[in-house]
């Protein structure tokens, strides 16, 4: 059992919890991934790991409440507890000193992404951080990246805060102003195909981050496939981050229908 440390709505449907998990803490890297369970008949749900406190022995998961197990776990309180808590899960995110990174990230999609703007801003990077919703109550950790990045633009397809437009237009204008070394990108399938679109335009090296897609988190039920240069990955096991423009994401989309 897991208790829950604090809690903070960001919208109707999006929640944080901090969660303890001493083991957990110390262990995570960016990148990586928990299965939480809540009742003991309760779907696994995998969650990214939003960022950690290993003194206090914290995680912190952001959760959209999308069906019945996730809607429970964005109804527990401060004091409830998680029924299971595994991870970390997955491959971290190789974090290296490349110039200049640009990390977009869609709705949700922030929480993942911050772990990766912090590591790859603590290796020395230039971090240019693109995050996009679409209005303004649906752009969250502003304040958690902007810490962590020499500049951040916000897109909204409403126009209510930030820039109006899509999130690959501020990715663009990033591209066309300054040298880019590479992009990582997390947010809705259809977001991260047209992003990896448009820096294979440009040739900038891209990561895609499919964690939408899994289910188990273990590479036994086999939901997470995806193909990638030509050749099936489980996500699970082998990403959940890929060479975007490796990634056949109208397969990945039609999957994500199913």
């Amino acid at each position: 059992m897991n208790k829950i440390v604090s809690k903070q709505r960001f919208s109707e449907n999006v929640t944080k919890l901090v969660v303890e998990a001493p083991m957990i803490a110390k262990a995570r890297r960016a990148g990586h991934f928990v299965i939480v369970r809540c009742g003991e008949k309760g779907e696994r749900i995998p969650l990214t790991i939003a960022d950690s406190d290993p003194a206090a022995g914290t995680i912190t998961l952001v959760i959209q409440a999308v069906g019945d197990s996730t809607r429970k776990i964005c109804a527990l309180e401060p004091g409830d507890c998680l029924t299971d808590v595994v991870g970390p899960l997955g491959q971290a995110t190789r974090i290296e000193n490349y110039g200049t990174v640009l990390c977009c990230g869609g709705g949700v999609g922030v929480a993942p992404l911050l772990p990766i703007i912090k590591a790859m801003k603590a290796a020395g990077n230039r971090v240019v951080s693109v995050l996009a919703g679409r209005t303004k109550d649906l752009i969250i950790l502003e304040d958690e990246v902007r810490a962590s990045s020499d500049d951040v633009i916000i897109m909204t397809d409403d126009g209510s805060y930030g820039n109006k437009g899509l999130v690959t237009a501020g990715v663009e204008e990033v591209i066309k102003r300054e040298k880019v070394d590479k992009v990582v990108t997390i947010g809705p399938a259809i977001m991260m195909k047209f992003v990896s679109l448009l820096t294979k335009k440009y040739e900038v090296p891209t990561e895609a981050s499919l964690n939408a897609i899994m289910v188990d988190g273990t590479g036994m039920c086999g939901a997470c496939r995806v193909s990638v240069g030509g050749k099936t990955r489980f996500v699970c096991v082998e990403g959940p981050e890929f060479d975007a423009h490796e990634i056949d994401f109208d397969e990945l989309l039609m999957r994500l229908k199913m």
